[in-house]
């Protein structure tokens, strides 16, 4: 098929692989609901009506605000296509899509949308996870292109869909990584540094390196890599991660969709079939130019995809490395954290609807300056199981857990092993991340409209329990964990939900949300999630941007900090017309704050940022202080 319509990876799932019916909405709707009371309190008093061990009860009112630990006023909700932000505050755009990164470049052509030339020299689309590295007196932001629309690329053909293969190629050009020095002037204002030889653009043609259990497997093996060692290309790459040794770690989601079959009744495997693959793609046409992604002539290809990758941004010829270690599955992010006794343990989300949470610990551990290439090469990986009782515990995913033939089959059917073992179907779990401040770890689930009502991909069920509490959940939530005496490897843990989004104006029962939702912060499906170095927690939604219904008063997509101690949440910034908020991280002395805004206008209104008649373009701001103070 040529041409889709613009509907979201989740639907396009569905559409290709539809869940049979669960029939038993009734039964956990009322369970859910029986529980309000219960969850309320969890969620108010930071867990500790139900574990015990999490600290003592949130102060609220005068006592909460007295003790309030935010440099801003909280701002509204709205539905402008601009960003917003608090008094005080400022922003600017430092790079957008199709800006050249070399001299011999061109700048972007607002009819044409430009060519696949012009856009393999320009930075790439739809950006998602980021970070900023600091080389001596460099720095280097690294930013990844997860997709990119359609109708908007190719607006410049009347369908708005691909009409040659030049609109294929540089639609596919679009996707990867970017890697840009970044400069401030005098001013304090960022800008990109044209042919910097630290820039660089990593595509679904770059050449890559296979490590881990994986690597050389049979499963990994082509006609055009027989070794299985070399595969090519990254894309569709959503949230991140970083390493204390320097490198990024970009995180490959929804690969399934760029795969197709000149013959629409052709049949894939069924563990092809449990990560999406079938003989449809998402419009991009790839398999138009590229065999690679024709799944009847290269039925291994897709499981080549799906891993976290590592790329050093100060070696812009290294090759980037595929940690098949890690997992397969829809990477979100990768949050890794170095446990007391040195061991480094990455923690990561499957975003789909009705997948797990993982843990991988590393067999090595972390010495400053020691040699850090097998520390994501060599360990164990867990998925996540959660009880209604507060407690948790890690699975550990091996051949003889889940009955897979070996660890390399593990590491490439890890959706298939985790299922096997009993873990948690989770609603959509994104974001990871650790308080730099204290042993404890928060997860985005942003939603789930099929709790309760379907199973997952694999046939799991999906009742509306314990971390998932609501069926045909629209809102989402923030679940936390400790891990036991806070040690990250440990195979327990404690949890309680930090937050529970919902509409308390539009809902009076567990829909409008946990007790530290009001009708002033009020928002929907969670997504990015950050600490800063003061231990605020950063929230950035993806979500409803109606305005209408149950999402009345929700506005734009937004960001908002939250203080996990008080569990107070305000309101920081509100982001362009049919925008996603995402990416975040820091200038080396936190001064500047650089957030993503993805798909502004995607579905055709809206012209951010340059206003008139311009296409709207997604782009990196730098946030500052009006007083030049720190930003986080």
């Amino acid at each position: 098929m040529k041409y889709r319509d613009e509907i979201s990876f989740d639907d396009f799932d569905e559409l290709n692989n539809p869940k049979p019916d669960e029939n038993d909405f009734d039964r956990v709707l009322e369970a859910a609901l029986t529980r309000r009371g219960l969850l309320k309190s969890i969620v108010a008093i930071g867990g500790v009506a139900a574990i015990g061990s999490f600290g003592s009860i949130l102060p609220t009112g005068e006592a909460q605000a007295l003790t309030s630990r935010f440099a801003f006023d909280a701002i509204d909700a709205n539905d402008l296509d601009d960003i917003t932000l608090p008094p005080g505050y400022s922003h600017q755009v430092v790079v957008r899509w199709g800006d050249p990164m070399w001299s011999d470049g061109v700048e972007f052509d607002h009819a044409t949308r430009g060519t696949a030339e012009s856009q393999m020299k320009a930075f790439g689309d739809n950006i998602d996870g980021m970070e900023v590295f600091s080389h001596g007196d460099k720095t280097l932001m690294v930013v990844n292109n997860e997709y990119t629309n359609r109708s908007i690329i190719w607006g410049n053909r009347e369908e708005g869909a691909w009409d040659t293969n030049d609109d294929v190629l540089k639609g596919k050009m679009a996707h990867g990584l970017t890697v840009v020095e970044i400069k401030q002037d005098d001013s304090g204002a960022w800008s990109m540094v044209k042919d910097s030889p630290y820039n660089r653009r990593v595509t679904p043609d770059t050449e890559m390196e296979m490590t881990g259990p994986a690597r050389a497997h049979p499963l990994v093996q082509t006609a055009a890599d027989p070794a299985g060692t070399t595969p090519l290309g990254t894309y569709n790459n959503c949230g991140n991660g970083s390493t204390p040794w320097g490198t990024y770690l970009a995180c490959e989601e929804n690969f399934n969709g760029y795969f197709s079959a000149p013959d629409e009744n052709h049949k894939v495997s069924a563990e092809l079939s449990r990560y999406g693959i079938s003989a449809n793609d998402w419009g991009y046409g790839w398999a138009q130019i590229d065999d690679r992604f024709d799944v009847s002539k290269n039925p291994n290809e897709p499981n080549r995809f799906g891993y976290v990758v590592e790329i050093d941004p100060r070696q812009p010829d290294a090759a980037p490395k595929k940690r098949t270690a890690l997992g397969r599955f829809k990477h979100e992010n990768a949050e890794l954290v170095i446990n007391k006794d040195g061991r480094v343990v990455v923690y990561m989300g499957d975003d789909e609807r009705g997948e797990f949470l993982y843990r991988f610990v590393s067999d090595g551990v972390f010495a400053t300056g020691g040699d850090t290439d097998k520390l994501l090469e060599e360990g164990k990986l867990y998925a996540a199981k959660f009880y209604d009782s507060g407690a948790g515990e890690w699975l550990e995913l091996n051949p003889e857990t889940s009955g897979l033939a070996s660890m390399a089959e593990v590491c490439i059917h890890t959706r298939i092993a985790a299922s096997k073992v009993g873990a948690t179907t989770m609603d959509r779990p994104e974001w990871v991340t650790a308080n730099p401040n204290s042993p404890e770890v928060y997860c985005a689930l942003t939603n789930n409209k099929n709790r309760g009502l379907k199973p997952n991909a694999g046939g799991d069920l999906t009742p509306a329990s314990g971390p998932n509490p609501r069926a045909e959940n629209h809102y989402g939530q923030v679940v936390r964990w400790r891990p036991n005496a806070g040690d990250h490897t440990s195979d327990g843990f404690a949890w309680d939900l930090f937050v529970m989004a919902g509409n308390p104006a539009v809902h009076k029962d567990l829909y409008g949300g946990s007790d530290n939702v009001n009708v002033d912060n009020m928002f929907n499906s969670p997504d990015g999630l950050k600490f800063d170095s003061n231990g605020l927690l950063w929230i950035q939604t993806d979500g409803n941007y109606s305005n209408e219904g149950d999402f009345a008063g929700h506005g734009n997509n937004q960001m908002l900090a939250a203080d996990t101690h008080t569990g107070e949440i305000r309101r920081f910034m509100v982001g362009p017309l049919q925008c996603e908020v995402t990416g975040l991280t820091w200038s080396a002395d936190r001064k500047t704050m650089f957030v993503g805004i993805q798909h502004p206008g995607e579905r055709g209104v809206g012209h951010w940022p340059e206003g008139g008649d311009a296409v709207p373009r997604s782009a990196v701001i730098a946030v500052q202080r009006d007083d030049g103070g720190l930003m986080g």
